[in-house]
């Protein structure tokens, strides 16, 4: 087997300057300590200050100063110039690593990029670093949640355990989750929906958070995609969603979350929190056209996914529809 070495710890370079004062050789503390000659002397030869000689406490700093080069951010402007971008843009760390992975050989682990951005906001005190990040927290972790959503009874509500269990598996089209984002101007909202299969956002601004035009809303939306493209919504418990059994018109049945359980339908929960880059709670709806909200959600819809296999949503949303299309034209089989 070979030789094992290990670097000179803080002990050791204690015991090497009380040696070095009493004037012993080299070699003398070489073999008080266990350590090769050559070790010694490169270490004199490193952390001598021209000032103060040879400071343990010193040594040690300097011995990990050298160690340091920095973060690969630190050190490659181009990755950190088109990473940097790519956080403007909405992606999250992981996406980032994900897509690079997938687009060709550079390596970088979405830790290293949240560790280089939190390093940005300590060594600056600069708390405008925490904006790149997908839920611009300046810290790590997870922050208290307050209040609730009470148990809400309206009629035909069917709750969740009685969907269909293929749902589950997010293999079947067809299965959508819907919710509202709510503004701080009163009146002002945006209905969501959410494919669970492909990952696909829709939506569009609601004249009203009442029932009547929520459900109306929501059969414009889905009315234009083929059947099996449109199979069930899952709601949460808001009365704006009372009048669901109006899509049993055009063939979709709906099911409701358990109360107090948004996370039943997580994937429209997500992609809210998504939006809120773009749109934040104090943002004024009469003040943003329909272009730039096509453009929010288009940005949404052509960031990849790791669910996806780093896919975008668009990608995989257009081959399930490309898919129902062709098969719609195909010509029948003869008997």
């Amino acid at each position: 087997m070979g030789r094992e070495y290990s670097q000179l710890g803080l002990e050791e370079r204690i015991e090497i300057a009380r040696l070095s004062d009493e004037g012993a050789s080299i070699r003398k503390i070489a073999a008080a300590l266990g350590r090769a000659p050559s070790s010694i002397a490169r270490e004199l030869k490193r952390n001598t200050g021209s000032q103060v000689g040879y400071q343990p406490l010193y040594a040690d700093a300097q011995t990990q100063a050298r160690r340091w080069n920095g973060s690969r951010l630190d050190r490659d402007a181009a990755l950190r110039e088109r990473v940097l971008g790519q956080l403007k843009t909405g992606w999250s760390p992981e996406q980032i690593a994900g897509r690079l992975r997938r687009d060709g050989p550079m390596r970088l682990s979405h830790e290293s990029i949240y560790r280089f951005v939190y390093a940005q906001i300590r060594r600056h005190n600069d708390f405008t670093w925490r904006n790149y990040l997908p839920r611009a927290k300046s810290r790590r972790g997870w922050r208290a949640r307050k209040g609730g959503s009470p148990a809400l009874h309206m009629r035909h509500r069917v709750p969740l355990a009685e969907r269909p269990r293929d749902v589950l598996d997010r293999q079947t089209p067809g299965h959508w989750e819907a919710d509202l984002m709510a503004f701080a101007r009163y009146g002002q909202n945006l209905l969501f929906l959410h494919d669970r299969m492909s990952r696909v956002l829709i939506g569009s601004p609601l004249p009203s958070k009442r029932a009547e035009p929520v459900a109306g809303a929501l059969t414009a939306a889905l009315q234009t995609l083929p059947p099996a493209c449109r199979k069930t919504v899952t709601f949460d418990n808001g009365t704006e969603f009372a009048r669901h059994y109006e899509l049993g018109a055009i063939g979709i049945d709906t099911y409701f979350c358990d109360p107090h359980a948004p996370w039943q339908k997580g994937g429209i929960e997500n992609a809210i929190g998504r939006m809120r880059r773009f749109l934040p709670r104090k943002t004024d709806l009469a003040t943003l056209d329909s272009g730039t909200l096509l453009g929010m959600m288009a940005a949404y819809n052509n960031t990849p996914r790791k669910c996806l296999g780093f896919q975008t949503p668009a990608e995989a949303f257009s081959q399930q529809v490309l898919h129902f299309k062709c098969e719609s034209t195909s010509s029948p089989a003869r008997g």
